[in-house]
């Protein structure tokens, strides 16, 4: 579709929004926001004509791209049969929808608790396993991101926990791998992997095995920085949990449902957690989904006792419509296998390139639609482009490098000194090859604050 230009539109549109709306994360009078008249397939665009290749996917999303038209035929078929009805009642989308989920779940992962969106998902999933064990403590990892609600957001070990950071009783934090940036001082992958589980398994040790309820991690952490665990360090994981009788969560809500170019990412580690939490992908974000996928054994504890949790738009008709349609058009198109060819044989080899060229880039990693790319000032000393949770004048060679790469046409997703490469998993070659283009471009601005 080619974007028409109505810039007084826009402007009275972005006018209300300036006057009523409270965004996210924001300093609502520094904020200024983009007025977006449209979007289609793997791209959106302004009312003064500029498209912009999304490589964010809205935030790690919009999986299938945007306005596929069976997911919206299919959201428009429900909301004429059926808009709406409470959770305690069996309604077709939700049971097929739920069905669907369970199939390309790992292992005995068959029940479905729905939820509005990830982070009430994590709340939910650590309730059940401080039902389930009659435990109270859950250990979690910095650089991991579950959420903003209360619970999930004080779980959280980045810096979107700190303003918030008055719930943290029963949460332990931890060191995960990631030997780019190794806490254990490692040299290979394998070192990096027996040290980090040594470290987790003193860490339970010393909190008590008997007080721990669950450990929570994210399969491949995502704002964080898409580190993908090395291998047999989930197996590791997993093995710890059963011998102390450990709830294993993953958190898949961002990696999960073809981001890795596997339906999950724990596909890629062949291990099996005892709650899997999901969200984002599962219908492309197209109506607010998320949930839980629940191992039999936690199941059997709610099977005769009730479970105390729920939300009044649980398993919501449109959007278990909406999982229905996506989870089928992804089946039909083969856009995992998509994800995963291209980010092989294109984003992969294509960011390596850039890597070689570019002395502002220090490491590249990822899996099918889902890579980092890690900017420094200095490529021996590994340091940062910018400071940790840089802001302001601080933050200025990662603003530059923003700013040429949206001159460039493309909306980049940037967190601290990264960028991540994260497009819709339909994307095709072409736009795959425009994306590494236009990073190109940017990266040359980074470029010039290497030392």
């Amino acid at each position: 579709m080619i974007p028409q230009t109505d810039p007084q539109a826009g402007a009275a549109m972005k006018a209300v929004d300036r006057a009523h709306v409270f965004h996210p994360w924001s300093a609502q009078e520094l904020f200024d926001p983009l007025a977006v008249a449209g979007a289609e397939g793997s791209y959106f665009w302004d009312y003064d004509g500029n498209r912009y290749l999304d490589l964010t996917s809205g935030l790690v999303f919009t999986n299938i791209g945007y306005q596929h038209p069976k997911v919206v035929a299919a959201i428009q078929e429900q909301a004429a049969r059926l808009t709406t009805f409470a959770p305690a009642f069996a309604v077709e989308a939700r049971a097929e929808a739920a069905r669907l989920i369970a199939e390309r779940t790992p292992g005995d992962l068959d029940k479905i608790f729905f939820t509005n969106g990830g982070a009430d998902a994590v709340e939910h999933a650590v309730r059940m396993a401080r039902l389930h064990t009659g435990r109270a403590k859950v250990l979690s990892a910095y650089r991991s991101y579950h959420g903003s609600t209360q619970q999930a957001v004080n779980i959280t070990g980045d810096p979107r926990r700190w303003p918030s950071d008055s719930a943290s009783a029963g949460v332990v934090r931890f060191w995960a791998p990631f030997l780019y940036r190794s806490r254990f001082y490692a040299e290979t992958e394998e070192q990096e992997c027996a040290r980090a589980l040594e470290h987790l398994e003193t860490t339970v040790a010393f909190e008590g095995p008997g007080t721990v309820a669950a450990i929570i991690l994210e399969t491949v952490p995502g704002t964080a920085g898409i580190m993908l665990p090395p291998p047999g360090y989930l197996a590791g994981v997993r093995e710890i949990c059963d011998r102390y009788g450990i709830v294993f969560v993953l958190d898949e809500v961002m990696a999960g449902f073809g981001r890795t170019g596997e339906w999950f990412a724990a596909g890629l580690y062949d291990v099996t957690p005892d709650l899997m939490t999901f969200a984002k992908g599962v219908n492309s974000g197209y109506v607010p989904l998320g949930g839980v996928a629940i191992s039999g054994a936690i199941a059997e504890t709610f099977a005769k006792r009730p479970y105390p949790g729920g939300m009044t738009y649980c398993g919501h008709p449109l959007a278990c419509a909406a999982a229905v349609a996506t989870i089928g058009v992804m089946a039909e198109e083969g856009i995992v296998d998509n994800a995963r060819d291209l980010g092989a044989s294109v984003v992969g080899p294509g960011l390596a390139e850039l890597a070689e060229r570019h002395p502002s880039v220090g490491e590249v990693r990822g899996a099918g639609m889902f890579w980092a790319v890690e900017l420094v000032k200095n490529r021996e000393t590994r340091e940062p482009l910018v400071p940790y949770n840089a802001a302001g004048e601080a933050n200025a060679p990662m603003a530059a490098f923003t700013a040429a790469a949206k001159k460039a046409g493309v909306w980049p997703f940037v967190n601290m000194n990264r960028t991540h490469f994260v497009p819709p998993l339909n994307v095709c070659e072409s736009e795959v090859k425009e994306g590494l283009a236009a990073l190109d471009a940017a990266l040359s601005v980074a470029d010039e604050y290497t030392e």
